[in-house]
Order: structure tokens, then C-alpha cells, then sequence
């Protein structure tokens, strides 16, 4: 059984047992967390939302939380001197999803 969920503006295909990297949350190590917005739920029957389902959530289990690997952005406009760097760490929750109840 899978679901796909949403979380952090974006769609995530999750399925029990599986560890996810997701946009960072308000929640310590340890703590369960509970997605509600789910957009749908396959495997042996089906059920697609519109736009969620109801009645159905996603838990998970928060793992760590973290910060991605720095990317450079540098902004250039030739012959005219004018140089920007900047460097950016992504936030991110490291979470395990444990039980979809459908």
C-alpha cells in the first residue's frame, strides 16, 4: 500500500517503512508526526481525492532534522563590475513514515 501526500507546497509518494526528506518541520527527533492532506491511496482498492481524501492520514516518526548541501549562487553582468555570491543551506526533516491508515 502506498499514498501520496502533501507536504511543504510539494507531492510526496510514501509507503510504510520508508524514510522521506521533506520540507523542514516544526517537531524534535523522536516525535510522531500526522499528515492529513492526502491526495491519494493505491494498492489492492484504490481511492482518489478531490482534491484530498477523507478520513485518511499518514504518520510518521521525525528521524533528524538537517540542512542540505551548500549551493553557490553568483550573479554576474559582464563589463560592468558587478559580481554577487551567495551560498544557500536548504532546511530539511528526515522523517519515517510508520502507518497509513486507510
Amino acid at each position: 500500500m502506498y499514498a501520496i501526500i502533501e507536504t511543504g507546497g510539494k507531492q510526496v509518494k510514501v509507503e510504510e517503512g520508508q524514510a522521506i526528506f521533506i520540507e523542514k518541520l516544526n517537531a524534535e527527533a523522536g516525535e510522531t508526526v500526522t499528515f492529513e492532506k492526502v491526495l491519494f491511496v493505491g494498492g489492492e482498492n484504490v481511492k482518489v481525492g478531490s482534491p484530498l481524501v477523507e478520513g485518511v492520514t499518514v504518520t510518521g516518526k521525525v528521524e533528524k532534522q538537517g540542512r542540505q548541501k551548500k549551493i553557490i549562487v553568483f550573479k554576474y553582468k559582464a563589463k560592468k563590475n558587478n559580481r554577487k555570491k551567495q551560498g544557500h543551506r536548504q532546511p530539511y526533516t528526515k522523517v519515517v513514515i510508520e502507518k497509513i491508515n486507510a
